[in-house]
């Protein structure tokens, strides 16, 4: 009970401007523009990569590199009210299938298909705007989900990688097609928007990421028998300050990949989130809360463990609810110094539960029970150029396991480069 007094105390406390991509009207360019974000990272870690021995993961000593992701995005107007907005995302440095070791399902080899590879075309859309207060969207575009969905550029969060708890449960960064209504009350501080896009694949969902892969990336074509609703708030009451919540609903059986094999389920799945910000020139304060429900979680832990593994579903149980909630706080060291320079020490305190309730008769797996507590610095050399640090320190079932210690350097940037 503890964390969640501690959870709703930063929520009462504690926002960011609404990113451009969101924004229903933007008029910092005439005709075209070109930019993007990317981030390059390091992490080493303790702890060997099978977190699934009787004790948790054993102690090893290993580091990694990597891009995890480089976005360039177009937009170009048509006509002052039509505009067009691309991003084409490269993770991990290339294209192509992936062969990876699931440790989770009894250690077996697993060739990780994916639609069009590492390259993803990540929004694609046509945005006609009837002013501020109501615009009209359509194609492929971010779902706002979650404090990360909705403000993913790296420029956004302190630690060195993306929020775990939201990685993890959730798709991140969630991308859809439908069509979505948007706009600003700016007198009042409200942002809006709604949305109806293709929903989720059950038989992508599992334990250790619970409906995070059901994500439709694995076909040519998304299925849309199931549309899935999406809304979310934004609320500034006071300059600096946001308040967001947004609310997920999908009927996802319908959109299985064999749903013939889905007849008897419905697999609803719902998902209410609530974050906040602070965001001053010396003051940084972030707070964000998930939690998600999936029916018939019992029986399509079942059906899915008839899926082909040539799909390169995960076939494991999936837990009935998940939930994951943070907070994290910085100063700017260097505002008692002459300079337009940033350093932020921060500290940050993560939960996330993949499995914190189950269905009768599927096993409760505490191993996705994790507490992380992580503190860094973040060094803004520009206001959109960071370079960041962080150590994690995660513990598993409140000790029960073995606890897994992360350090982390990152370089990230954002920006549009050119505008005309």
């Amino acid at each position: 009970m503890k964390k969640y007094f501690f959870f709703l105390f930063i929520v009462s406390l504690i926002y960011y401007p609404i990113s451009a991509q969101t924004s229903a009207q933007d008029t910092t360019f005439k005709k075209i523009r070109l930019g993007g974000y990317g981030e390059m990272l390091y992490q080493w870690m303790d702890y060997g990569p099978d977190r699934y021995k009787g004790d948790g993961a054993p102690k090893d000593k290993r580091a990694y590199i990597s891009i995890p992701r480089a976005i360039f995005a177009i937009d170009y107007k048509f006509r002052h009210d039509i505009v067009l907005g691309t991003e084409i995302e490269f993770e991990y440095g290339g294209t192509g299938a992936a062969m990876e070791f699931e440790y989770a399902e009894a250690g077996e080899y697993e060739m990780e298909v994916e639609k069009a590879g590492e390259v993803v075309l990540e929004q694609f859309h046509i945005t006609k705007s009837f002013g501020s207060i109501f615009n009209i969207r359509v194609g492929h575009m971010i779902v706002p989900v979650g404090l990360t969905n909705a403000h993913h550029e790296p420029i956004f969060f302190f630690g060195s990688s993306r929020p775990e708890g939201e990685m993890t449960m959730i798709p991140c960064t969630w991308h859809e097609t439908g069509i979505s209504v948007l706009g600003s009350f700016s007198k009042i501080g409200l942002n809006y928007e709604l949305m109806v896009v293709n929903g989720l694949d059950p038989n992508g969902f599992s334990k250790a990421e619970w409906v995070r892969v059901g994500r439709q990336k694995i076909f040519e074509l998304s299925t849309m028998t199931s549309p899935a609703f999406v809304g979310r708030l934004e609320y500034s009451p006071v300059k600096n300050l946001r308040i967001g919540a947004s609310g997920y609903y999908n009927k996802s059986a319908k959109n299985a990949s064999k749903p013939e094999k889905m007849t008897s389920v419905k697999g609803k799945v719902s998902i209410v989130t609530a974050d906040a910000q602070y965001a001053s020139s010396n003051i940084v304060a972030r707070a964000n809360f998930i939690y998600g429900n999936l029916t018939d979680s019992k029986r399509i832990s079942e059906l899915n463990r008839t899926v082909s593994s040539k799909a390169g579903f995960p076939r494991t149980d999936v837990a009935k609810n998940a939930m994951t909630y943070a907070a994290e706080a910085g100063y700017n060291v260097l505002s008692f110094f002459n300079t337009k320079q940033k350093l932020f020490p921060f500290i940050r305190y993560e939960y996330y539960n993949t499995m914190e309730d189950v269905e009768s008769g599927v096993t409760k797996d505490t191993r996705y029970k994790r507490d992380i507590l992580s503190f860094g610095l973040n060094y803004y050399i520009l206001p959109n150029l960071v370079v960041k640090a962080d150590y994690a320190m995660r513990q598993i079932d409140n000790g029960t396991y073995n606890d897994e210690n992360t350090f982390g350097i990152s370089v990230a940037y954002t920006g549009w480069f050119i505008k005309k």
